[in-house]
């Protein structure tokens, strides 16, 4: 069993949507996939709309503090934007870390379609950088 955790900063969107992902294309019986955060700001209700059009289901997914998961023993933590990776734990294991640091699409600005964009454009790159993580390392 390999175990990843996806860290952002607050565990809302971007992690989200990498935890979804890596679980969509990976074999569950052999992978367990964990988001967190450094801090804790609820699961983005437009993340999860934006996921759904993809087929994805983020929507029984909660925030979670990285400190929940201090005993697992994790063989790969991603950190997804800047900030998590400056202000990640450290965990007592071997864990291989990745970094990638996507937009933060909760911060858009502009009207609705606009904000909706956003959130589709980075939903894409975490899905692309998702399917190759997995591809990359034969999960």
């Amino acid at each position: 069993m390999k175990n990843i955790l996806v860290l952002c900063t607050g565990n809302s969107c971007r992690s989200q949507m990498a935890h979804g992902y890596l679980t969509h294309f990976t074999n569950s019986n052999d992978v367990a996939v964990y988001s967190a955060g450094v801090e804790s700001h609820g699961v983005n209700a437009l993340a999860v709309a934006i996921m759904r059009e993809d087929g994805v289901d983020i929507s029984k997914h909660t925030s979670n503090l990285a400190e929940e998961y201090s005993n697992i023993p994790f063989d790969f933590v991603i950190t997804v934007c800047d900030n998590a990776k400056e202000r990640c734990p450290f965990f007592p294991t071997q864990a291989i870390k990745w970094h990638h640091n996507f937009p933060d699409p909760s911060k858009a600005k502009g009207s609705t379609m606009e904000v909706i964009e956003s959130f589709r454009t980075v939903r894409q790159q975490i899905k692309a950088y998702c399917k190759d993580f997995v591809e990359t390392h034969n999960l």
